[in-house]
């Protein structure tokens, strides 16, 4: 990136990072997905069992790849060759993981933390459960405030993960929300993090790179 994109990244992510450990989180600002996965392994040694949100973010940085040559023990309900009644168990079992990873749709610089689920797994855990939560996000996920942050998610997450997902709903069609009743829909719950839960380590990664959806 040129000098003044990475004034202008730095100056948002660095925001944010202020703003979200005065809402008792961790959080720190790192330049690279290898940075990233750099963070990530100082706080997951090789004992620990981690659970894989649903996310694209943390397939793209390569974390997946590092924690299994560790030998870490993981629970990753998209992981290939999985059949119907593997899935869901495999969903339970991160709910008692030692670390969750996952991403955010959307992080205010005002630091609150925004994502919409269909299963409501990935939210579930997020919330309570594993003893800590590591968040990756790309500087694309940093949003003005929670207005923006869920127009972002109903505008380009939600429509682009239908679209993966190869579902049949209108946002896949029209490229954008219509607050749809679709028996497929995928935007069911939403769970916004003003504060740290009280009984989860939190911490929050923003890579200077345009992450995920």
């Amino acid at each position: 990136m040129n000098e003044i994109e990475r004034r202008f990244y730095e100056a948002r992510c660095d925001e944010t990072v202020k703003n979200l450990i005065r809402h008792d989180f961790e959080a720190v600002r790192v330049s690279s997905r290898s940075e990233a996965c750099i963070e990530i392994l100082k706080r997951v040694p090789s004992n620990k069992t981690v659970g894989i949100g649903g996310s694209v973010t943390i397939r793209e940085i390569g974390i997946i790849e590092q924690l299994m040559k560790q030998g870490n023990i993981l629970y990753d309900h998209w992981r290939d060759g999985l059949n119907r009644e593997e899935s869901p168990s495999i969903r339970k079992q991160q709910q008692s993981c030692n670390v969750y990873l996952t991403s955010a749709n959307a992080i205010t610089l005002n630091g609150e933390i925004i994502n919409i689920d269909g299963f409501c797994n990935r939210i579930s855990c997020i919330s309570f459960g594993p003893e800590e939560v590591i968040f990756v996000a790309g500087r694309n996920k940093i949003v003005k405030d929670i207005h923006e942050g869920l127009l972002r998610i109903k505008e380009i997450a939600a429509p682009m993960n239908a679209m993966r997902f190869g579902v049949d709903t209108p946002c896949t069609k029209l490229g954008r929300c219509v607050d749809c009743d679709s028996p497929q829909r995928i935007c069911r719950g939403i769970l916004i993090l003003e504060r740290r839960p009280l009984a989860t380590k939190m911490l929050i990664i923003l890579v200077m790179e345009d992450l995920g959806f």
